[in-house]
């Protein structure tokens, strides 16, 4: 396979992964959903509307044909396919006494300068996030001239990566740990990488940007937890940005309950939602509605629940939660602890659940990139992938031979 040769440098040893449920499995699951009831009709479900953080959240209609479709029209073997047409990886990391079992995809270069990059995803996200982003680099590039080697790791908890210890707490550092362990043992640790992330993998790319001697910058598009600075009033912001400041205090205000049921109750909603395929569709499927500018197909969003319901991803993958809305929340507000002073980036979506302005995330970090767009949201990599191509290409271009 095409861009599957690991570096010489590496001193993990990747196995090759292939996608693949049971026929077993897969006839059961497709049981469970078939019997799996919806619930009966209310005023605030037959009313909702799920791109108003104001009203009510998902409907009723949207979940009994999402169902159908599921039962009737959806083929997770195509998504295998799509899966298993790019090289996927599983290797063991070592981190605090415990083994992760760390699945990746990649694409890796031959030229000899391609830059090391990490694209990072988050909750309700997945590696499945980035494939429209590899489809456009395979399709753009040769191994022979691929200007990155391109790794997409399942977090830890997510996907076809293991979760974390039983027995003992875990965080977003020990998420960033595991993730340099990664990519320095892939051979890029002498030279450096590049993290990018959204949603959760934002906060793994800062605490990286921070921590990590080997990440040398960081390109994120979100940067949610920033507060209004002292010195940038609100005229000084573009119409844009002011409006987007209207989504951000909406998400805030009525937005982020499912965070908080995260946080504070993880054991319940992680029992809850494994007991139904239809349950998890509902609260999955809402996120990925409201917090995208168009909504995804169908196909899309229930290949991200299938992956979820199929590797229990959910109870394993909301761990983080509990550091931003827990009992002790140590949220990552970037503060001075989080200040980023390596190269960093920012491209802003209006359709961001957090569309924070450029002059507030310059005062995180050391912003030496940025670019607004007009479209876009939460799913930057998945909504616009020739976008999101183009704001990595152009960010590593303009930072990378300084930091090199």
């Amino acid at each position: 396979m095409s861009f599957d040769t690991i570096p010489s440098k590496a001193s993990l040893k990747p196995k090759p992964f292939n996608a693949h449920v049971s026929d077993e499995d897969l006839k059961s699951f497709q049981t469970l959903l078939k019997y799996s009831r919806i619930g009966p009709k209310t005023y605030e479900n037959l009313t909702a509307d799920v791109k108003d953080f104001n009203h009510w959240g998902i409907s009723r209609e949207w979940v009994a044909d999402a169902k159908q479709h599921w039962e009737t029209k959806y083929d997770w073997r195509k998504t295998e396919d799509r899966i298993n047409s790019y090289p996927n990886f599983t290797v063991p990391i070592e981190d605090s006494g415990f083994e992760f079992q760390i699945h990746f995809t990649a694409l890796f270069s031959k030229k000899p300068d391609a830059v090391p990059l990490a694209l990072l995803h988050g909750w309700p996200g997945s590696f499945l996030e980035f494939l429209g982003t590899l489809d456009v680099l395979r399709e753009k590039y040769k191994p022979e001239d691929l200007p990155f080697h391109v790794i997409v790791p399942s977090l830890p908890g997510y996907g076809y990566s293991n979760g974390p210890p039983l027995d003992k707490d875990f965080d977003t550092e020990g998420i960033a740990r595991v993730v340099d362990k990664l990519m320095v043992g892939l051979g890029f640790g002498d030279g450096g990488y590049v993290a990018q992330g959204g949603d959760v993998g934002s906060f793994v790319s800062r605490v990286l940007g921070v921590n990590s001697e080997a990440c040398k910058a960081v390109h994120l598009n979100l940067a949610i937890g920033i507060q209004q600075p002292d010195d940038v009033p609100m005229d000084a912001l573009s119409k844009e940005e002011q409006e987007g400041l209207v989504r951000y205090n909406n998400f805030g205000n009525l937005g982020n309950a499912y965070a908080r049921e995260h946080g504070t109750r993880p054991s319940t909603i992680g029992l809850v939602l494994s007991s139904s395929p239809v349950a998890l569709l509902a609260w999955v499927g809402e996120k990925f509605l409201q917090w995208s500018d168009e909504s995804p197909p169908v196909d899309e969003i229930l290949d991200s629940v299938t992956l979820y319901w199929y590797t229990d991803s959910f109870p394993r993958a909301i761990f983080p939660y509990r550091q931003f809305f827990g009992p002790k929340p140590t949220f990552f507000h970037p503060d001075a602890q989080w200040y980023i002073k390596k190269p960093m980036g920012y491209s802003w979506h209006p359709k961001e659940l957090a569309p924070v302005p450029k002059a507030w995330v310059a005062k995180s970090g050391n912003l030496v990139w940025y670019r607004g767009h007009t479209e876009g949201g939460h799913f930057a990599a998945m909504e616009r992938p020739k976008y999101f191509v183009k704001d990595v290409e152009d960010f590593v271009k303009e930072v990378w031979p300084t930091v090199k």
